[in-house]
């Protein structure tokens, strides 16, 4: 089938008629058309259709190793640099299209298959795993365009280290059976983010611990008979662009999966009943590094956005001269260039892989991933800090439909901009950092890769420190 058309991304998933609840109640009739749903499933399709744009085929396909189909180009395995960095100009040409606010646009589940299946070596000759169903798997995505969420974590029902649930009253999805038509999953699992708006559920586990019940890895559509994805509220102010500049358009529902006695087809189990592996995948295999890789390059458009923003306020109220001003756009300046940095050195660095797969320099775009969860929230803190009482006087889009419109423009001018021009970008400003969208925007980069403070110490324990501390001993060694 080849890359596939905004068109074709909207029907399949609205002739899926999967199992979502959204408010007490089953969503019924075309999810695109759900509240809810339908301004990211509109920016979904949109980035499909980019992808049948002549000037960008280059960009945003490449020619299939077994079809020869253009297919999406974040699924390239690449084995050079130049395709390494091919693969990063793609995914920022899609995140131009929401400015970096989609943190699961395809191309990300799409990067995270491509490294699993580019490490799938680490399943051969391994108890209950099937490195062929991996990689056959990878093909049909590939080949198909096929959208992906995922489940990586459990429900948080008790975080003690060596928490062992009570297999009489299951809460964690687990194995409870395994038949002649493949394994029987019971249990819930978190967060996944666009559930229901995808055509498939990637379902890893990481840290089966010792329960060999929960070391398993597959996939599935996402209309698989016993699957449910219940929703949280949702965070789309509504429908007016003007109001709700961000969440009308990128809004990316989370979902909690349960799984009721599910039955995963045996060619679609990538490894069950081991935990050493379920344990080890993600460490071992090239998933960080080519996750971080993708996530860091889309970060970066992100940042490149929040300057902008940041900049329209200063601009519009005139308030640029004032040191302190400077001073907090600057720090948004020096995150931007130093994870450009990062991303560039990671390139640089990149190394052939065991499996002959050129992967970034992972210790690089590890001390990335340990800012991103300082920035955001300081990005944030920005923006009120200089929009001030000015994110609160932000009148709605029917008050400049309305008779006192001429007072809301003579009164809520600013030195830049007309009252309603001043409006729209103190609305956009609200939007990214203090609406309910935008305070999930934040929670979403200060816990992408986990807790900051486990990001820290994982990167303290893997720095190779030894030869600075060497360096000290050489100079006090000498007389």
């Amino acid at each position: 089938m080849a890359a596939i058309t905004g068109q074709q991304y909207i029907e399949r998933i609205d002739g899926l008629d999967a199992n979502i609840w959204f408010d007490g109640k089953r969503v019924v009739g075309k999810i695109s058309e759900h509240p809810a749903f339908k301004g990211v499933m509109k920016t979904q399709a949109a980035l499909y259709e980019m992808q049948h744009n002549a000037a960008l085929k280059d960009v945003l396909t490449f020619q299939s190793p077994t079809t020869g189909d253009r297919v999406g180009l974040s699924f390239l395995q690449p084995v050079t640099k130049e395709e390494l960095i091919r693969k990063r100009l793609m995914v920022q040409k899609w995140a131009t299209l929401n400015n970096g606010l989609m943190g699961r646009s395809p191309d990300y589940m799409n990067t995270v298959l491509m490294a699993l299946a580019s490490s799938a070596d680490l399943l051969k000759n391994e108890e209950n795993c099937f490195p062929e169903h991996l990689l056959a798997y990878f093909e049909y995505a590939r080949e198909n365009d096929i959208s992906l969420t995922h489940t990586f974590i459990e429900p948080q029902v008790n975080r003690r280290s060596f928490h062992v649930e009570n297999e009489d009253e299951i809460i964690a999805a687990r194995v409870v059976d395994r038949k002649s038509a493949g394994l029987v999953i019971k249990g819930a699992r978190l967060l996944a983010t666009q559930g229901g708006t995808t055509d498939e559920l990637l379902v890893l586990s990481s840290a089966a611990g010792l329960d060999e019940a929960k070391g398993f890895g597959f996939a599935i559509p996402s209309n698989t008979k016993g699957l449910k994805f219940i929703c949280r509220e949702s965070f789309v102010g509504g429908d007016s662009a003007f109001d709700h500049p961000l969440s009308s358009r990128f809004e990316e529902m989370d979902c909690v999966v349960v799984f009721d006695d599910v039955v995963v087809p045996w060619e679609r189990v990538f490894y069950y009943d081991n935990v050493d592996v379920a344990n080890s995948i993600m460490s071992a295999s090239s998933f960080k590094a080519f996750t971080m890789h993708q996530v860091q390059s889309r970060q970066i458009v992100k940042i490149e956005f929040f300057l902008g923003v940041v900049q329209s306020i200063v601009g519009s109220i005139n308030i640029g001269e004032h040191q302190h001003v400077q001073q907090k756009v600057a720090e948004v300046i020096i995150a931007l260039e130093t994870m450009k940095a990062l991303l560039f050195k990671a390139e640089a660095e990149a190394r052939l892989d065991e499996f002959g797969y050129m992967r970034p320099d992972q210790m690089t775009l590890q001390i990335a991933s340990n800012i991103t969860p300082q920035i955001f929230p300081r990005f944030a803190e920005i923006i009120q800090q200089l929009g001030a009482s000015g994110l609160m006087a932000i009148p709605s889009e029917k008050t400049y439909q309305s008779e006192v419109r001429d007072d809301m423009n003579h009164y809520l001018q600013s030195f830049l901009d007309e009252g309603e021009d001043r409006v729209r970008k103190f609305r956009l400003a609200w939007d990214l950092s203090m609406s309910s969208f935008g305070s999930r925007q934040t929670l979403y980069e200060r816990f992408f890769f986990g807790d900051p403070v486990r990001l820290a110490c994982s990167l303290y324990q893997n720095y190779d420190k030894g030869s600075y501390v060497k360096m000290v001993e050489r100079f006090l060694s000498k007389d």
